[in-house]
């Protein structure tokens, strides 16, 4: 796994925005290199090939997805929401305490410069400001590398729920605002999301509207958080 740990200086300046319809392509590309490159090394954590827009779009249109962007396009991407699957977290977790981060992928060449602990840094930082106590994800049970990097930004493993038809399981959360530790009190873009597209912020309570809408539970989403952040 690539350290998270250079510097936080990019020698690239970058922004932080809500993505919007006319990035989805953008976005569909590099969730399927990401996807590829995993299963290259025999991890099954995302589909073959990436995930079909039906998957993406709705993160979009409902204000969850978030892009990093430089001078090459899109860097990376994160989604957050206040949507705790059924599957893994139940009411002891007290899921409305939460946000979830889901789809936090870098690109390949960008890897190595800290910006999956930067995000993740920037979604602690939403916790807070939206009166929420944790940041939670879920992984691949199998891949205690993954695991491990996640310990290492100061994540705890709350358990590992063990179901046969997802690759994810291994459940981690960190208090709000607590950060990875690389960047201090700095991050390395610019936040330049629009307020207004996000209609209230990604808790706004719409997770059970959008699951409706769609037809599935948005829980369903595979292994949420790839491997080379």
């Amino acid at each position: 796994m690539h350290s998270n740990t250079a510097s936080p200086v990019t020698a690239r300046p970058l922004m932080l925005r809500s993505a919007t319809a006319d990035d989805l392509q953008e976005v569909l590309a590099l969730l399927a290199e990401t996807a590829d490159w995993l299963n290259g090394r025999g991890v099954r954590q995302w589909p073959a090939g990436g995930f079909p827009a039906e998957r993406i779009a709705p993160l979009i249109e409902m204000g969850d997805m978030y892009l990093l962007t430089g001078r090459e396009g899109v860097v990376a991407t994160i989604a957050l929401d206040g949507h705790a699957d059924p599957e893994f977290w139940g009411a002891r977790d007290l899921p409305g305490s939460a946000l979830y981060v889901h789809k936090l992928s870098v690109a390949r060449g960008q890897s190595g410069l800290g910006l999956g602990q930067a995000l993740l840094d920037w979604a602690g930082l939403r916790v807070l400001a939206m009166g929420r106590r944790w940041l939670r994800l879920d992984c691949s049970k199998d891949n205690a590398r993954l695991q491990d990097y996640y310990r290492g930004q100061r994540f705890t493993h709350l358990r590992t729920v063990d179901l046969p038809h997802r690759a994810s399981g291994a459940l981690f959360q960190r208090a709000g605002g607590l950060r990875g530790g690389a960047f201090g009190t700095a991050l390395p873009f610019v936040d330049r999301r629009d307020l207004s597209a996000e209609r209230g912020g990604p808790l706004s309570g719409r997770d059970g509207r959008r699951a409706e809408r769609h037809g599935s539970p948005v829980g369903s989403r595979e292994s949420s958080v790839a491997e080379h952040v």
